[in-house]
């Protein structure tokens, strides 16, 4: 019936199936519980998976990326529905996998059920990914849905497997970051909808405020790769939007002066205990800016 589809780096991710095992076994349910080690350091205890009842666990070679172990797992899948999670991810409710069993049906559709974060404020310097997680990426499903593509987060989705024999996730999107918009944008080419439910799991890998800042630049790469790539328009993505009308406007060369001397002071706010995400967002549209420049 379900077959739940986990990668996994350098994370212990063995609570996390463990609490899915239970789940799946009071359902009495079909169902199977894969994972993919990309090459990892550490292992943690992760190898204990493979005693758990249609559980398994394996470590790759060589690392192979975001995209191409989410297809490797696809591609092992023993039945027709999957459920993608994120290793770092783990359930708000003990009715989440019963929550997704009522979606399991013959739409041609996505479903994808969000976020949450704790609601303590980290005190370990971890206030920049939190407060943006709370603020942009904890959404209920009404307010996902709004915007239905955009609204999509790889950290917790269901679709039938014919969906993702239809549209893959793009293996030469090397770079971390902006895989999870590409592949949305590509399901709403396709015109697959996506249904947002309440149904969501707590994100519990918070980075520290430097590693978040270092992985928001990387995914800004990616962006810029995949704007010159046209992979998909560049009104599709907000920062890409001010992006276009900045060089459209001819002013690229005065924003970067202005943004050079704020620099120093932008980035000391965002990395403090109270991060302000308006220049959060400055200091991205900054960086991805000098990418082009």
């Amino acid at each position: 019936m379900l077959s739940i589809l986990i990668p996994t780096y350098n994370y212990d991710v063995l609570p996390l199936v463990q609490n899915l095992f239970e789940q799946c076994t009071q359902e009495g349910m079909e169902y199977e519980i894969i994972v993919l080690d990309d090459a990892s350091s550490f292992h943690f205890d992760n190898e204990k998976i493979n005693l758990l009842e249609n559980c398994h666990f394996e470590i790759l070679d060589k690392n192979i990326g975001r995209s191409a172990i989410r297809n490797l797992l696809a591609k092992k899948a023993t039945y027709d529905w999957l459920l993608f999670l994120d290793a770092d991810a783990f359930p708000v409710e003990n009715r989440f996998i019963y929550n997704y069993l009522k979606h399991i049906n013959h739409s041609h559709k996505v479903v994808c059920g969000g976020m949450l974060y704790s609601s303590e404020k980290p005190s370990n310097n971890k206030e920049l990914r939190w407060t943006y997680g709370r603020k942009r990426e904890a959404l209920s499903a009404l307010k996902r849905q709004e915007n239905e593509h955009l609204s999509f987060f790889s950290i917790n989705f269901l679709l039938h497997k014919s969906i993702v024999e239809q549209v893959r996730f793009n293996e030469k999107l090397h770079f971390y970051g902006y895989e999870d918009v590409l592949f949305s944008y590509e399901l709403q080419q396709q015109k697959i909808p996506i249904n947002h439910i309440d149904n969501p799991v707590f994100h519990m890998g918070i980075e520290e405020n430097e590693v978040f800042l270092n992985k928001s630049e990387l995914a800004l790469e990616s962006l810029d790769f995949l704007i010159k790539e046209q992979k998909f328009p560049t009104n599709y993505v907000k920062i890409a939007r001010y992006l276009n009308i900045i060089q459209k406007t001819y002013t690229k060369k005065l924003f970067l002066g202005v943004f050079n001397f704020f620099k120093p002071l932008i980035k000391k706010q965002i990395l403090s205990s109270n991060p302000n995400l308006f220049l959060f967002d400055v200091y991205r549209l900054g960086y991805i800016c000098s990418l082009k420049s």
